[in-house]
């Protein structure tokens, strides 16, 4: 076997694509700003440079490893070069680090400690600029850009969309839309993937605690939250608990002591998705009419279909999401009490997306021209308002949702992975509701990471073509397919974020290879643990759907289309 040296330790040579990941399995944590392992490689910040035994320095992340080579990652020089890196980059960067918004969780700020800048030598004469505060899901600040270029590579090769982009040159190079547009005037879809990728707080979530803590506060509202399936695998990780364990019921309660009057899992509302997708589906497979059946949940998805691929907007189910679902069903069920008590039920969804931001201000997502959701915030906004109050998360009890949305299928709970949601729609549909069912569904190719998944399903006497991706680049290429008649299929599954909801742009970051399977795993352990598999053995779906819903379901589950 080849072998290279790095620092002393002699590393072998494997399925590597360049140095750096050879450093990193050696076990040294070598800084980097502008490499992620699936984006292309761009070089561009020289923190990862390495020096060889002649004295030659070189990018880690854009070499090859080479048997016999021996390099350090960390001699005079190399601290000398980093230092200054950092003070260059600070020299022009925006330095009130204690208002910002990532303030403790910025990269560059941790890499200034880390590599000994305590003070800056160069002045900072860049004019200010202008905030970009027009997207209703992320804020753009250009004053705190370090110029990496991560955004731009996830907008373009992740997400197909590339809304930014560099513009202009030297001293003056920003990143920005075209023309000096506004985010609000590009095909952005709000899906936050750029924020994720972001080091510092260049493009950060919009944040609405502010709105929340003020309902809160205001005692003729009843204040009513609730926790998507996503959220719950991911919120532990900045309070010490093990990566993907499902903190569901610590939440619950951390949020009854921030004040939250009602506590309800959307898990509830997936259910009801599963239900009216499925019939949906059902009608459409019987006309043969607007087939492909693409799935709804995801907004980012449904406004990139819109933006980019008008010709298959009417293949879009016409149901909301499980959040949009959930919603009017919960401001029906307190109508009658809200006129006793003269109050106001003001609904918070606690979401790992951005883009849910803005789906909750579609005129077609509201019932009878009222918006249903009041505020959407994300997971890493939870999170603040949890450290606002003080309180130790980690060593909380557990307590369960509130009646009469407590219960939930298992299949609701996979909503948040990719493949989830048809997984569950087949489930419904199946005619034996078995653990046989179960393994064959599981396995039938709709599953895993991959970005584009095939699967070929026997539902009755009719075989079912069903295609799954995520990540909106993948599903530009399905569509491009569909269009040009290389490709079949009766229903599609389309999620904005790779990897589905679990790393959403709220989510808590960093969201490396084992955070992102830690969180697969814990939304599949969700599901196997659930009594109730199938959506249609939950027997509170027939209960709320005979109080609230019956000759209602069209104005309460599903998007206006006029």
């Amino acid at each position: 076997m080849d072998y290279m040296t790095i620092d002393g330790i002699k590393v072998p040579i494997e399925d590597e694509k360049n140095i750096l990941q050879l450093i990193r399995k050696a076990g040294i944590d070598i800084p980097t700003f502008c490499y992620h392992s699936d984006l292309s490689i761009y070089g561009a910040c020289r923190m990862c440079m390495v020096e060889d035994e002649r004295g030659r320095m070189f990018a880690s992340c854009s070499e090859q490893p080479r048997a016999g080579l021996t390099i350090h990652t960390n001699t005079k020089k190399l601290q000398q070069y980093r230092k200054l890196i950092i003070e260059l980059l600070l020299s022009t960067h925006c330095r009130d680090c204690t208002t910002c918004t990532k303030n403790g969780m910025c990269e560059l700020q941790s890499l200034a400690y880390r590599v000994g800048v305590h003070s800056v030598r160069f002045e900072n004469k860049k004019e200010p600029l202008p905030l970009d505060l027009s997207s209703k899901c992320i804020v753009r600040d250009p004053n705190k850009c370090i110029l990496c270029g991560d955004c731009v590579r996830t907008c373009a090769e992740n997400q197909g969309i590339g809304a930014i982009d560099f513009a202009h040159r030297g001293s003056k190079m920003q990143i920005t839309p075209a023309f000096g547009r506004t985010l609000s005037e590009t095909d952005c879809v709000g899906c936050g993937q750029c924020a994720v990728v972001c080091p510092t707080a260049a493009i950060s979530i919009r944040t609405n605690v502010t709105e929340v803590w003020d309902a809160i506060e205001d005692p003729k509202k009843r204040v009513v939250a609730q926790i998507a399936p996503a959220v719950r695998v991911a919120i532990g990780d900045k309070f010490g608990l093990p990566r993907g364990e499902n903190a569901m019921g610590k939440l619950v309660k951390a949020l009854r002591i921030m004040g939250f009057d009602e506590v309800y899992d959307t898990n509830f509302g997936a259910d009801l998705t599963v239900i009216e997708e499925s019939r949906e589906f059902a009608e459409r497979l019987k006309s043969g009419e607007k087939l492909p059946l693409f799935t709804s949940c995801c907004p980012g998805w449904v406004k990139f279909c819109e933006n980019k691929y008008p010709e298959f907007a009417g293949n879009l189910s016409t149901c909301r999401s499980p959040m949009g679902m959930f919603s009017p069903v919960i401001r029906e069920y307190f109508k009658k009490l809200d006129e006793e008590e003269g109050k106001e039920t003001y609904i918070v969804a606690i979401m790992p997306c951005t883009a849910k931001k803005a789906e909750i201000l579609r005129p077609d997502n509201h019932t009878g021209g009222r918006q249903d959701t009041d505020i959407v915030i994300t997971t890493q906004e939870i999170i603040r308002m949890i450290k606002q109050v003080g309180i130790n998360f980690g060593e909380l009890g557990s307590e369960a949702c509130d009646m009469p949305f407590s219960m939930a299928s298992g299949g609701a709970s996979i909503f948040g992975i990719t493949g989830g949601v048809t997984e569950a729609v087949l489930r419904y549909m199946s005619v034996d509701k078995d653990h046989a069912t179960l393994e064959d569904i599981k396995y039938s190719g709709i599953r895993g990471k991959e970005g584009f998944k095939r699967a070929t399903v026997t539902l009755g006497d009719r075989q079912l073509n069903i295609a799954v991706v995520h990540g909106l680049k993948n599903a530009s290429d399905l569509l491009e397919a569909i269009k040009a008649k290389e490709a079949d299929y009766d229903f599609v599954e389309v999620m904005a974020c790779r990897r589905g909801c679990i790393l959403g742009g709220g989510q808590p970051v960093p969201m490396g290879p084992h955070t992102r399977k830690a969180r697969m795993d814990g939304i599949y352990q969700v599901d196997q643990l659930s009594s109730i598999r199938y959506t249609d053995e939950n027997p509170l779906i027939d209960r709320i759907w005979e109080d609230i819903i019956k000759g209602h379901e069209h104005e309460l589950l599903h998007r206006n289309m006029h």
